[in-house]
């Protein structure tokens, strides 16, 4: 079978232990300093002036670009090839990040000439944040008209325009590999940025939807694409190492979904072997076509729902 030069197959590894609580919390906490650091530099106006090349994030109280101008040009050009990309961002109230997210993928994925719309999920509900579940509802919802998707996270910017984000048909295409995330660096990890054909997605179930609050569906949906006994691919000839993207990730540090209780702490590195798109329960409550730094996106007010017998912990205060 022939790949792609920019794409090399990679082996599935056994999962690796957590770091200690202690390793975890200076991680946290030179990453909360960086993130102070970085964003008073940017809203400054003593600064250096922003790069062209780099996207910026608004300064407080600027107001969010002009709905009403002209919209960035090209996102269905049929002459681009035949598959379209859904862009699916799983969100919810990080709208500094989103501002900056829409128009720069947009132009970024314009520049490449892949076929797009971005689909941003924006979780409503009273419950904790479900990242999982929210990928889950954007697949559903992005319409006949993609054949593949990308599990993007809002606050992942790529850098570097060798970046493929092309029909990922050999298999899913892990694009914010581990030796060029500027955070997570262990080989079992595929979140960021995660290419995968409908069709793979449909064969995986879609992802768990246990996981309310924080991290480890990442991990889980691994263990999945193993099973399926997918092929997973990662970037190859990438010099520019951890600087291939810019974290725009907000220092706010938000406590009820970081929390764990005894019974979540058990579960929340087991395989879930049935739930995923199967018994994903949610209700959309508005879709919307909206302009953002005049590039377009459909934002899907999505409502879920949780089973607490299955999972109190989505209820946490």
């Amino acid at each position: 079978m022939m790949y792609s030069s920019k794409r090399k197959p990679v082996l599935y590894f056994k999962e690796e232990r957590r770091c200690t609580i202690y390793k975890l919390f200076i991680v946290c906490t030179v990453l909360l300093l960086v993130s102070l650091f970085w964003l008073q530099l940017s809203c400054s106006g003593d600064a250096a002036p922003p790069r062209q090349d780099r996207p910026q994030l608004l300064p407080q109280g600027r107001p969010p670009p002009c709905q009403a101008q002209a919209a960035a040009p090209g996102v269905d050009d049929p002459s681009w090839g035949p598959h379209k990309l859904a862009v699916i961002v799983p969100f919810r109230e990080r709208f500094e990040e989103l501002l900056v997210f829409v128009p720069f993928m947009h132009n970024f994925l314009n520049k490449k000439k892949i076929r797009h719309k971005i689909l941003v999920v924006n979780q409503v509900d009273h419950y904790r944040f479900n990242r999982a579940s929210l990928i889950n509802v954007g697949h559903l919802e992005s319409g006949n008209d993609t054949d593949y998707l990308a599990m993007h996270d809002v606050d992942l910017l790529p850098l570097n325009e060798a970046l493929d984000y092309g029909f990922p048909g050999d298999g899913p295409f892990h694009v914010a590999s581990p030796d060029l995330h500027p955070l997570y660096h262990y080989q079992t990890y595929v979140g960021g940025i995660l290419l995968l054909t409908k069709k793979h997605y449909d064969l995986c179930n879609g992802m768990s939807n246990r996981f309310w609050g924080w991290g480890r569906e990442d991990d889980e949906f691994y263990r999945r694409l193993k099973k399926a006994e997918l092929q997973l691919f990662r970037p190859s000839g990438i010099t520019t190492g951890y600087k291939t993207f810019l974290h725009i990730h907000d220092p706010a540090w938000r406590k009820r979904d970081q929390k764990r209780v005894a019974a979540q702490k058990q579960e929340q590195f087991k395989v879930d072997p049935e739930g995923g798109l199967s018994n994903l329960r949610y209700e959309v409550e508005a879709r919307q076509e909206v302009l953002v730094g005049g590039a377009p996106c459909t934002v899907i007010s999505t409502r879920l729902e949780c089973d607490q017998k299955r999972t109190p912990w989505c209820l946490l205060a």
